[in-house]
């Protein structure tokens, strides 16, 4: 078998195209862009394997279009302004429609993007990007404004099974256990791509595919995580507001889901030293102190036993009192240093450093330790604000 199995079952109708019924049922927008032979330029934005690649052919095709792919990996600006001044000569001279294709899109940079951009303007090309990427963070705002956007999900497993299904018909002298495509299918994690790997590799090691030679095909499970794409800040997102909502479990779970994609531990760590502050704050104060020493000994001990210290922190962030108080506190502060007239230091509230200052009054019948005082029956009213922020409350306790 010289292609590989992914390309082998490529679909190459629109009716064989399996998943994203989001975009591809009746009324749905690329699906009615086809049916009415009038495409416009489109940024497609989903995880490895759920068919991006595919969908590009599968439109470029339906218009009858010139089909032109393009890595942003292996190729340049150089070989952009080529295709481009080929377009041209085609729109110009035999009427047909260049549909260039570029795969991730976002490696090229913003001004790489500039390059093609007149070109998208003017109609010479049609462009249909693919990225991983959040176009939003990637791709250029000009080349936004002029594409469609559409979101692609990861398959679900009822469609991985499907494609499972036309390709173990390519192995009539295998056999498959039920077990193994059910482990592919599960393991898979929506990416078609991965799966039908999977199925090459297990062809390739026994006749009888079974649960035992999926498990060494499929390694383990491909967890999509760029630690500089969406996917980093969406976990890491999702672990910080389980621990804010005081879930343990879910705190657990996206702790794992970084930890088994490299993230580093170390930026975990951080991470939870901002949340012991921010959101646990005095209510409890132990947890600062928790959150330092676990990044001390994160550093130190290093993975993958950094992992246990990790866990006891993040629980114990996750089952903690919780408090903004501070962090809502020193907010509201600067707020009003920006909106609001900075008026003096209160004079006995200054530092009497030297005679001349001493004159002017600074320290003047201030009560150094008015907790004294009021012990020994004295009434102290001592104010410490500016004039104007008199009786303003920042630090407002909100925990029992």
């Amino acid at each position: 078998m010289d292609k590989p199995l992914s390309e082998i079952l490529r679909p190459l109708t629109l009716s064989d195209f399996i998943g994203q019924e989001h975009l591809l049922t009746k009324g749905k927008p690329i699906q009615s862009m086809i049916e009415k032979k009038k495409i416009y330029s489109m940024i497609l934005w989903g995880p490895p394997g759920c068919g991006k690649t595919t969908l590009a052919r599968l439109v470029a095709k339906s218009v009858e279009g010139i089909y032109v792919p393009f890595s942003a990996v292996t190729n340049g600006v150089k070989e952009v302004r080529e295709i481009i001044s080929q377009a041209k000569q085609r729109k110009e001279f035999f009427k047909e429609m260049t549909v260039l294709f570029i795969d991730e899109i976002h490696r090229f940079n913003k001004s790489q993007q500039d390059a093609f951009l007149p070109a998208v303007e003017d109609g010479t090309i049609t462009l249909i990007g693919a990225t991983t990427e959040n176009p939003g963070f990637e791709i250029n705002a000009p080349l936004i404004s002029r594409s469609h956007v559409y979101v692609l999900k990861p398959l679900e497993d009822k469609d991985i099974l499907k494609i499972l299904k036309k390709a173990i018909t390519h192995y009539p002298s295998h056999k498959f256990e039920l077990g193994a495509i059910k482990h592919i299918v599960k393991y898979a994690n929506g990416d078609a791509r991965s799966a039908l790997n999977a199925v090459e590799l297990a062809t390739s090691i026994a006749k009888l595919v079974s649960v035992k030679v999926a498990e060494e095909a499929l390694q383990q499970k491909s967890i999509y995580y760029d630690k500089k794409g969406d996917s980093h800040y969406d976990t890491i997102s999702a672990f910080i507001k389980s621990m804010r909502g005081s879930k343990p479990d879910a705190t657990l779970h996206y702790l794992a889901r970084m930890l088994k994609a490299g993230e580093d531990p170390m930026f975990i760590a951080r991470r939870m030293v901002i949340f012991a502050s921010e959101d646990v704050g005095n209510a409890s104060p132990t947890a600062i102190v928790l959150a330092n020493s676990t990044m001390q000994a994160v550093h130190m001990v290093g993975m993958p036993e950094a992992q246990i210290i990790l866990a006891q922190c993040a629980t114990y962030l996750a089952t903690a009192k919780k408090s903004t108080a501070s962090y809502d506190g020193i907010n509201s502060a600067l707020q009003d240093l920006e909106q609001k007239k900075l008026e003096p230091i209160p004079l006995h509230l200054r530092n009497a450093s030297n005679k001349v200052t001493k004159e002017q009054g600074y320290g003047n019948n201030h009560v150094r330790y008015p907790w004294k005082a009021e012990k020994e029956g004295k009434k102290v009213e001592q104010e410490y604000m500016p004039n104007n922020l008199k009786g303003k409350k920042y630090y407002k306790i909100d925990w029992k």
